[in-house]
């Protein structure tokens, strides 16, 4: 029997559905983080269908089941990266889907380094692009990165990258749990990382509330996040929990 690694959410690599026209993938472990102490995080990627065509956003690892499971309900179109750390698997994407237009958040090019050698187009606004009549952009810029959210108005499905991260304490190891507590990212209250916060300030910080004011507006079923446990119900009043360091 193959052991999978406790931090990670198995099935691995393989579409997992959400609602009508929506999936996740869940992905192996990276480590982030300061030189020490690391922290393992699990990935996931979310796949948006529109017609016969597929929005991938932050890719996980791209395997041959994987492909044969994503050609089987569309056609990749566009690959996004919705935040400056989360490229990593973009370049095999393109690779194998070369065809697919590819989106990147700002300074994703400056914090890959060369690994993004090929056209790609800015997001950095919230409308313009091809999926508008069924899935909203809300870019949000602080002074470390801007990350760009989607909703899939359909389905009431919200996509997150690291804005909340909902790590569960029993998958990860001590050194690990100690840090989300303080980070204040751990299930059942994960949040926005707190020094990620201190990225949102003076006309950042009102930005950002006005963002998270539209997310709740929008008022999402579910919240789908990169890192850590997703809410598969009740999306507006998790937000409301989440950020409610910013809203009171």
């Amino acid at each position: 029997m193959t052991r999978h690694d406790p931090v990670t959410y198995p099935p691995l690599d393989t579409l997992k559905p959400v609602a009508d026209d929506v999936w996740i993938v869940d992905g192996p472990a990276i480590e982030f983080g300061m030189p020490w102490p690391k922290m393992r995080f699990p990935t996931r990627m979310t796949v948006l269908r529109i017609g016969d065509d597929l929005l991938i956003h932050s890719p996980t690892p791209l395997t041959r089941g994987l492909m044969r499971e994503v050609e089987a309900i569309g056609t990749p179109r566009w690959i996004v990266g919705p935040n400056r750390i989360h490229y990593w698997w973009i370049p095999e994407w393109h690779e194998v889907f070369p065809d697919a237009r590819v989106y990147l958040a700002p300074r994703i090019r400056e914090q890959a380094d060369g690994r993004i050698d090929f056209p790609a187009s800015e997001l950095d606004r919230p409308r313009g692009y091809p999926w508008d009549a069924t899935v909203a952009t809300l870019p949000v810029s602080g002074s470390f990165m801007t990350e760009v959210e989607f909703f899939h108005r359909p389905s009431r499905t919200l996509v997150l990258t690291d804005f909340i991260e909902n790590f569960e304490p029993g998958k990860l190891e001590l050194p690990a749990r100690w840090l989300t507590r303080f980070a204040g990212s751990r299930d059942p209250d994960g949040q926005m990382p707190r020094d990620m916060r201190l990225t949102f300030r003076g006309p950042q910080r009102a930005a950002l509330k006005d963002a998270v004011e539209q997310m709740i507006a929008w008022n999402p079923e579910r919240v789908i996040l990169a890192h850590g446990r997703w809410y598969e119900r009740d999306g507006a009043a998790e937000l409301r929990r989440a950020f409610r360091w910013l809203l009171d």
